[in-house]
């Protein structure tokens, strides 16, 4: 039964606004719209003829920024495309990206108008070394002639967002995994990593697959007291079977559902749509974001401070800019435009949500974890996602509404608990102090921080030590992101964890209001729109096209000859096939320096979700000259220390779903080559760790089948616990915990009771005995399960052209250096 509020009941997430930074005000007019002003660039994409075909919100983007399509393309879901975006965005690993830059044979920008550079990870490190290489990348940014923003301007992702840099209806790529924050203000972000930025910058473009699409339809309208932290954090534990991997998303709703999501609301839940687990969280272009861009527009001609902008935002953000922007036809989707899959929400049946501990994947109503009194030892208040004025003024108002009750006096934290804040950026913290909401947090004993990501990444003051509680209003609590792996991190919105500081436990503030008719702890939420007749009519359409699909597939089946299907059930016993003759298959044409044929002995790790924290620390990411054997030892450290030593040279590692989860270091990938391994195979990919790999030229290759049979033989009893494990951790009635000795990740399936682990001893890193061979030129992936056991083969995807050559040429950096002689 979907609960809807009558029309003209409006239910504001927020009690108040992000307040104006009183800069020091020029004599020009604010409101000024059509005025002819040489020194604004229009950078909007050219609006295209529309599609016979519709598209959605996505590919239109896509198109407009596009290059070389051919006459009357219009692209679509899966297409392999040639990127030039209209910004690209690095932060401190802008120096690593130069050397890839400099040592592919550049050295010139192609677009400096395109490049945006921004120092914001590792801000507290006052190191020679570190300071050394904030001084290289402001010189090189200075020299190329490329906008710049030092240390202590503020986090990357919300510069460019304030700044202008990120404009709805464009696209922006960043060498940062929270790059999908952009799409709270319609603009198509998506992260990319270090060797693709060094191609932009030396190209002005790169390569993307469009990835599948799905719609997120949102209904009723947020209670009071309720965030969009709480929002996306609800969708990353309720949805938490991968519903949405490896998908672009579009957010929709009705006019008054989406009036109740304010843009700083938006902002947050794009950007944890990658722990969501997709590559893009795209918001339409609505009158909510006009109204919010016009404020910025007046604001950026009525005050000016040259410290806070490395080029003047108002040639940014205008009034005739957007006058552009809003001018029929509206940029958006088509109706009837093909989405690969639509969930939806009722934001009405949201109450305030708490992630963790150690896992995004675990939502529990807060009001199930206040009455477990769960102390906390750190509360933080820093990062991306949560740290604008308006989120610095929700925690803010924690403390002033306690001082009410305290003869005006703001309370102190508890001496046991260390409350840490951070603002978004320069701009955002000067507007907290104007309303005296940093004052008031710093009179609780609040720690500030400089305006950068700090404890979020693990890096700096503050960070979890072993046996702690923490809870942030960040967005990632990976074990071990944020300290040690033995201490268990919580995610909550700003308020919340607010409330816990002054609390010392995990606590919410009590401004929750529960819309009439809306039951306790009972979220509605699930597949289609949640509109009946719409449903119905979606099903109709998408069981014929089920017919057809199996249709073909049956076809396709008959025509391999025995060849085993990547749709083949994964129950049915493995048993040896008898492959067609080599002849009558279509071959794919191998590429000089390509090999034919990869072999190993499989090593495996059964998690799924393995993360790039797990792959390679963070706390050696922003180390630029790790050598290669140390990046050996300490690969796959934060998942198994005893990978170091189990796994050998030569072998293929086989994961679980989802491997390469996270964030957008590269070194997850490198580190892998540099212990040797040469083919990584899992049920599936991390797209941003997919793309990292191609880049590196290590291969891969996604096998659902080999995972399953391999937890068959070496871990039953965490195939049979898995889904009644996930069913108990979804009802959030029980408390959470991590498995015993919080050895694993909330990340990975948690292992059964011992009794029942049988063959699975509790190894996490497993030589098997089994070996693979994958034949490229057939597609072929051929296992014998051990010394004279089972054989069998699957046929695999192809690997496209494009992506054969990349990694033929040793990697992009190679291909770049290969076009730039081209050209020379």
């Amino acid at each position: 039964m979907l609960i809807r509020l009558k029309r003209g009941d409006v239910l504001n997430t927020r009690f108040y606004t992000a307040p104006t930074d009183r800069r020091q005000a020029e004599t020009q007019d604010a409101f000024y719209s059509q005025i002819a002003d040489s020194s604004v660039v229009q950078l909007d994409p050219a609006r295209k003829t529309s599609s016979s075909t519709p598209q959605t919100l996505t590919e239109k983007i896509v198109q407009n920024y596009s290059i070389g399509l051919p006459d009357g393309k219009f692209v679509r879901s899966g297409d392999y495309v040639t990127l030039a975006p209209h910004q690209c965005m690095t932060h401190d690993n802008s120096w690593p990206v130069a050397l890839k830059f400099m040592s592919i044979g550049a050295s010139k920008i192609h677009n400096r108008k395109q490049i945006v550079m921004t120092l914001d990870h590792d801000v507290q490190n006052k190191s020679e070394s570190n300071l050394k290489k904030y001084r290289q990348i402001e010189q090189f940014a200075r020299e190329q002639g490329v906008d710049f923003y030092p240390a202590g301007r503020g986090i990357g992702h919300q510069i460019m967002v304030e700044e202008g840099y990120a404009w709805p209806g464009t696209l922006a790529v960043a060498s940062d995994s929270h790059t999908n924050m952009y799409g709270g203000i319609g603009c198509l972000g998506t992260p990319v990593v270090r060797t693709d930025a060094a191609s932009i910058w030396a190209t002005g473009r790169t390569w993307w697959q469009i990835p599948p699409i799905a719609k997120v339809t949102f209904i009723g309208t947020l209670p009071k007291g309720v965030t969009g932290k709480d929002v996306i954090v609800a969708l990353c534990g309720l949805f938490n079977n991968d519903e949405v991997l490896n998908h672009a998303i579009e957010f929709t709703g009705s006019p008054e559902t989406l009036s109740t999501l304010a843009i700083d609301d938006r902002l947050a839940i794009a950007n944890m749509t990658t722990e969501w687990g997709a590559l893009s969280g795209l918001f339409p272009i609505d009158p909510l974001l006009q109204r919010w861009l016009r404020l910025k527009a007046t604001e950026a001609l009525m005050y000016h401070a040259a410290s806070l902008s490395s080029s003047s935002t108002k040639r940014r953000i205008n009034h005739a800019r957007l006058d552009a922007l809003f001018r029929p036809p509206q940029l958006s989707a088509d109706p009837g435009a093909k989405y690969a899959k639509n969930l939806f929400l009722n934001l009405s049946t949201v109450q305030p949500y708490v992630s963790g501990p150690n896992s995004v994947k675990v939502a529990t109503p807060l009001s199930n974890l206040e009455s477990q009194s769960i102390k906390i030892d750190k509360a933080y208040l820093v990062s991306c996602t949560n740290s604008r004025a308006s989120d610095l003024a929700a925690a803010a108002k924690v403390f002033k509404d306690a001082a009410v009750a305290n003869n005006g006096v703001v309370p102190k934290i508890p001496d046991h608990v260390h409350f840490y804040i951070a603002a978004a950026s320069a701009h955002e913290q000067q507007a907290a102090k104007e309303q005296g909401d940093w004052q008031a947090m710093l009179d609780a004993g609040a720690k500030p921080l400089p305006s950068g990501c700090g404890p979020c990444i693990g890096l700096g003051t503050g960070l979890l030590e072993p046996g702690e509680v923490g809870i942030s209003a960040s967005n990632r609590n990976f074990k071990g992101r944020m300290g040690s792996r033995d201490a268990k991190a919580y995610l909550a919105s700003p308020e919340v964890v607010a409330a816990s500081a002054l609390q010392g436990k995990i606590a919410g503030p009590g401004w929750y209001e529960k819309p009439e008719g809306v039951e306790n702890a009972k979220v509605i939420l699930g597949e289609g729109t949640g509109e009946e007749e719409v449903d119905k009519m979606m099903s109709v359409e998408e069981a014929l096209e089920k017919v057809i699909a199996q249709a073909e597939e049956n076809i396709g089946a008959a025509e391999s000859s025995g060849i085993t299907s990547s749709n083949d059930d994964p129950a049915a016993p493995s048993s040896t096939t008898t492959t067609a003759p080599e002849d009558a298959e279509p071959l794919t044409d191998i590429l000089p320096g390509f090999p034919e044929k990869v072999s190993g002995e499989i090593v495996f790790c059964s998690g799924d979700n393995i993360n790039t924290d797990a792959i390679y620390p963070g706390k050696y990411t922003y180390q630029d000259d790790v050598p290669p054997a140390t990046m050996a030892a300490v690969c796959m450290e934060n998942y198994d220390p005893a990978f170091a030593t189990t796994a050998q040279a030569g072998d293929i590692l086989v994961a679980g779903f989802n491997f390469g989860c996270g964030s957008s270091r590269e070194q997850a990938a490198t580190a892998l080559l540099a212990k040797g391994i040469p083919l990584v195979v899992a049920g599936s990919f991390g797209n941003i760790f997919q793309r990292n790999s191609i880049n590196n030229a290590l291969m891969g290759v996604e096998v659902p089948k080999l995972v399953r049979r391999l937890r068959e033989a070496f871990a039953p009893a965490q195939v049979a616990k898995e889904g009644e494990d996930r069913a108990g951790e979804k009802e959030g009635g029980k408390a959470v915990s991590e498995p015993e000795a919080n050895r694993q990740s909330l990340d990975t399936p948690p292992p059964g009771p011992v009794e029942k682990q049988r063959q699975d001893d509790g190894v996490l890193t497993r030589r098997t005995g089994w070996t693979l061979e994958w034949d490229v030129r057939r597609s072929l992936v051929s296992v014998e399960e051990g010394k004279g056991g089972e054989k069998w083969s699957q046929k695999v995807g192809e690997l496209p052209p494009n992506v054969q050559e990349i990694i033929a040429r040793g990697g992009l950096e190679k291909w770049v250096a290969a076009e730039i002689g081209k050209e020379s």
